[in-house]
C-alpha cells in the first residue's frame, strides 16, 4: 500500500510538471453547469467567454483596502474586455476574525487574496475549501501554464503535488540575476528632509546618536503647523508585536535569521540578541523622555498615514511604499518637507543593513474557493491577470488613453503621471493604473521597463538598492495548523505582542530587564525549542527547493 501511494504521488507530480511546461495542448469541453467554454494551450479561455457578463465576489484580507471596481477607467476597460466585473469584499475590523468566520461557516466568496504567511492559507487547503489551480487550468484553461511562472508554481506546490494559490510581488532567483541593481526594498528609515537638514544631518546609526537627534528635533521644532512634533514613529502595533521593530529592525542591524544552522524567528529568537536588545533599550529611554508618545501604541495605519501627511513625524522606521499618499501630499505643499531615507540603526560594528527585497513567496496569494459561482471563468480571469496582457492593462491601463508606447517602452501619459504624483487617491479612483489593483501584480516584470518614480517617492526607493538581498529561504515557515507547535507559537507571539510595548514603556532599565527575562523564560518553558526545530527543518526544505 505504501509503495502504491508513492507511485501515485510520483504520477501526480509528473502530470503537473508536464502541464507546467505548457504541453497540455487541449482542454475538455468546458463547464456544462455554467456553459463556460474551455480554453486551450494556444488560446486563453477568457477570450472565448468575454461576451458573458459575470460578477465575482473577491475577498481582500486587508481592512485598509478602499478601492472599488467599476469606478476607474481601467476596471471598466477590463470588464468590457473580459466580461468580468468584481465586487471587492473587505473586512471592517479584525481581518482574522472576518476570514475565520467565513471559513467556519463554509461561506467563502469566489476569490480570496491574503498574505501568504497567514495561517488560513494552509487551513483552507487542508480543509478542501479551495481548488487546485493546476487542476482547474488543466480542465478549463491550459493557457494558464503558458503564462504562469514555473518557479512560482514549484514554490507553492504542496505535498500532494498541487498548487492552490498564485502570488503577487514575487521575485524568483532568476529575477535577482536579471534585475541585479534594479531591485528595491520596502524597508527604510525615513527622516523629514527639512528638519533633518536643519539639525545638521545628525548621525543616527548608534543608539546614542539616535537619542540625541530625537531630543534636538523636539527642542528645535516642538510643533508642526500647530500640532506637537512626533520625534519617532513606526508601523502599528498588533496583538503579535510590530513588524518594523522586529524583522525590519533586525535587517537594519544585519542580524541573520539563522544562528548555528538554526532559524531564529523575529518575535521568538531576537530577544536574546544583544544588538537587538540595546536598540530596544534606546526606545525605552526615548519613551521615558517623552520622545515617543503613547499614541504610537494605538494608532492604526490610517492614523499613522494622516499624521505623516501632516509632516508631524521627525523620523520613522516604516515601509516607504506605504508612504505614497503622505509623500505626495507633503511634496505638493513643500518639496523640502517630504521624508527621505538615510542611514538608520546599525549594529555595534557599523555593518551595512541587509534589507529584504521581494521574495519568491511574494506578498499575497490569491485562491479560488469551492464556493465559486464559475470556477472555469475564475481560473480564466486569473490567467488573464497574470499574463503580459493583464499586467499591461492593470499597470499601464488603456492604450492611447492612459499610456503610449515609444520604442517598445510603455509610458504613462503626462496627464496621468501628474495626477498620480499630485493626487494618488484620485488617480486610483478615477484612472486605476500602477498599483491600484495589486492582487496579482508582477513587480519583477515591471522592472524591465525601468521604474519611473514620482519626485516625491524616488529617493527612498533608490536609496535601498545597494542593500537589497533575498530572504526567500525564510519564507513559508508556517507551522502545521492546529499542531502543538503552532499553538505554542501563537501563545508566545501573543505574549510578545504585549511585552514589546511593555518593554518600551518600562519605567526603568531594571524593569525592562525583568520584563525581558520573564519573557525569555516564558518562551522556553512553553516549548520554543520545539517550534524552532520545526521551523529549522522547513528552512532546510526551502534551501533544497531553491537549489533545484
Amino acid at each position: 500500500m505504501k509503495k502504491m501511494r508513492k507511485i501515485l504521488k510520483s504520477s501526480i507530480l509528473a502530470a503537473l510538471a508536464f502541464a507546467s511546461f505548457g504541453m497540455v495542448s487541449c482542454a475538455k469541453g468546458g463547464d456544462a453547469k455554467t456553459g463556460t467554454r474551455a480554453g486551450s494551450a494556444d488560446e486563453p479561455g477568457w477570450k472565448l467567454n468575454a461576451e458573458k457578463p459575470i460578477t465575482f465576489d473577491w475577498y481582500i484580507n486587508f481592512s485598509w483596502f478602499a478601492r472599488h471596481w467599476g469606478d476607474s477607467k481601467v476596471s471598466k476597460y477590463i470588464t468590457e474586455k473580459t466580461g468580468v466585473n468584481v465586487n471587492f469584499i473587505v473586512p471592517a475590523g479584525n481581518e482574522a476574525e472576518k476570514l475565520n468566520t467565513m471559513i467556519a461557516g463554509d461561506a467563502l466568496p469566489d476569490l480570496i487574496t491574503l498574505g501568504w504567511f497567514e495561517g488560513q492559507v494552509p487551513m483552507m487547503i487542508d480543509s478542501g475549501l479551495v481548488y487546485a489551480l493546476d487542476e482547474l487550468a488543466d480542465e478549463y484553461d491550459p493557457y494558464f501554464f503558458k503564462v504562469a511562472n514555473p518557479d512560482k508554481l514549484g514554490w507553492y506546490r504542496q505535498d500532494d503535488g498541487h498548487v492552490y494559490g498564485y502570488p503577487n510581488a514575487s521575485y524568483t532567483p532568476a529575477d535577482y540575476e536579471t534585475y541585479k541593481g534594479k531591485l528595491t526594498s520596502n524597508e527604510t528609515f525615513l527622516v523629514r528632509k527639512d528638519i533633518y537638514e536643519a539639525l545638521g544631518k545628525p548621525d543616527m546609526t548608534t543608539p546614542e546618536g539616535f537619542l540625541d537627534a530625537l531630543r534636538a528635533a523636539k527642542k528645535k521644532f516642538p510643533t508642526v503647523n500647530g500640532s506637537p512634533l512626533i520625534p519617532f514613529g513606526t508601523a502599528e502595533f498588533t496583538d503579535v508585536g510590530n513588524s518594523q521593530l522586529q524583522s525590519v529592525l533586525a535587517h537594519f542591524l544585519a542580524i541573520s535569521p539563522e544562528r548555528d544552522g538554526r532559524f531564529e524567528d523575529s518575535a521568538l529568537g531576537l530577544t536574546e540578541n544583544p544588538e537587538y536588545v540595546r536598540w530596544l533599550k534606546m526606545l525605552r529611554q526615548a519613551h521615558e523622555e517623552g520622545l515617543i508618545p503613547t499614541d504610537i501604541f494605538v494608532d492604526k495605519r490610517s492614523q499613522i498615514e494622516e499624521k505623516a501627511a501632516q509632516g508631524r513625524y521627525f523620523c520613522m522606521l516604516y515601509m516607504n511604499w506605504d508612504m505614497q499618499a503622505p509623500q505626495n501630499a507633503l511634496y505638493s505643499r513643500d518639496p523640502d518637507s517630504i521624508y527621505v531615507a538615510v542611514d538608520g540603526p546599525k549594529n555595534s560594528k557599523g555593518d551595512d543593513p541587509q534589507l529584504a527585497g521581494g521574495s519568491i513567496a511574494g506578498w499575497t496569494v490569491t485562491l479560488i474557493s469551492k464556493k465559486c459561482k464559475d470556477k472555469a471563468r475564475a481560473i480564466q480571469f486569473l490567467t488573464y491577470l497574470i499574463s503580459e496582457e493583464g499586467q499591461m492593462d492593470t499597470n499601464f491601463g488603456i492604450p492611447g488613453e492612459t499610456y503610449t508606447v515609444e520604442n517598445g517602452i510603455p509610458t504613462l501619459t503626462p496627464e496621468v503621471k501628474a495626477l498620480d504624483s499630485n493626487d494618488k487617491n484620485k488617480q486610483e479612483t478615477e484612472v486605476g493604473v500602477l498599483f491600484t489593483y495589486w492582487m496579482l501584480m508582477d513587480t519583477a516584470w515591471q522592472a524591465q521597463w525601468g521604474v519611473e518614480y514620482a519626485p516625491s517617492l524616488e529617493q527612498p526607493q533608490l536609496w535601498t538598492r545597494p542593500y537589497v538581498r533575498s530572504y526567500a529561504v525564510y519564507d513559508g515557515l508556517t507551522l502545521p495548523v492546529g499542531s502543538d507547535e503552532d499553538l505554542i507559537y501563537q501563545e508566545i507571539q501573543r505574549r510578545w505582542g504585549k511585552e514589546l510595548s511593555n518593554l518600551i514603556r518600562a519605567d526603568s532599565e531594571e524593569q525592562f530587564d525583568k520584563i525581558l527575562a520573564d519573557y525569555n523564560r516564558f518562551k522556553v518553558d512553553k516549548g520554543y525549542i520545539k517550534v524552532q526545530a520545526i521551523q529549522t527543518e522547513l528552512m532546510k526544505k526551502n534551501k533544497a527547493k531553491l537549489e533545484r
